[in-house]
């Protein structure tokens, strides 16, 4: 596969994977993205998905990773130097390699009776990406973003996901207030308020699970709509991190199911 070498911050190609990296709106406008680092690039690519672009750099260009995701790919690679590379990727020390990929939109409808994971305004992209993870890992399948929730597809989501993303059926600004009645299996939001334990719920059969924003939890809406669990806390500690009790909830659920 022949290498480009791209040298200006200016070029065409440069300021399109920037805006990508940096903008929403860019990346809603094209819709596209950037899968940033080799393992990401190498689960997309394992799932049969096409990558329009990809941006290394001289010295990663022969690595073994990199060579093994060239050979699966049949577009175009640009090499950067160290420096304007660095100054692009926001992924630190990792081996190079930034790939532009179409925005998957889902395909099927939201299933009223499945397993499903709603952030509801939860707005750090790594708690949106280790929740989305973490339901994945718990074998839920479907996961709902209402409006104010980070983008499920922008490129620091998708680092913390590590590739969860690729299994899900994902939906994104949707209103609570469209769609939660419809569910005909019960609805569970965490919160630390008039709440149950978690461990005393039974968790066997599909369910929906409703986490909220880190500062003021869920919503009142979900609130009223949904039933108010919680997690233990004997150290007395106010809150948990909404990843961190997102994932204890669904793994009580596994536990339970095992």
């Amino acid at each position: 596969m022949p290498a480009f070498f791209l040298e200006s911050k200016d070029n065409p190609k440069i300021k399109h994977l920037r805006g990508l990296i940096e903008q929403s709106s860019f990346r809603k406008k094209n819709r596209q993205t950037v899968l940033e680092g080799t393992h990401l690039s190498l689960a997309w690519l394992e799932q049969n998905r096409s990558i329009h672009s990809i941006f290394t750099t001289e010295v990663a260009y022969s690595h073994p990773d990199l060579e093994k995701i060239v050979s699966m790919y049949e577009g175009n690679v640009f090499v950067l130097s160290e420096s304007l590379y660095n100054d692009i990727s926001t992924l630190g020390t990792s081996l190079a390699c930034l790939a532009i990929v179409d925005l998957p939109s889902s395909n099927q409808a939201l299933n009223f009776k499945e397993d499903t994971l709603i952030l509801d305004n939860i707005q750090d992209p790594g708690n949106v990406g280790t929740l989305i993870r973490s339901a994945a890992a718990a074998g839920i399948e479907q996961v709902v973003c209402t409006k104010g929730s980070a983008s499920i597809w922008s490129p620091r989501v998708l680092r913390a996901g590590m590739g969860a993303h690729f299994s899900l059926q994902t939906y994104e600004n949707i209103a609570l207030e469209d769609l939660l009645e419809k569910f005909t299996i019960p609805v569970y939001v965490t919160s630390s308020h008039q709440s149950e334990s978690v461990y005393s719920k039974n968790l066997r059969k599909q369910c929906v699970w409703i986490l909220g924003n880190e500062g003021q939890g869920a919503s009142n809406y979900a609130l009223k709509h949904a039933e108010a669990v919680s997690i233990p806390q004997p150290g007395g500690q106010e809150s948990l991190n909404v990843a961190i009790a997102g994932s204890i909830c669904f793994f009580e659920m596994v536990r339970q199911r095992l």
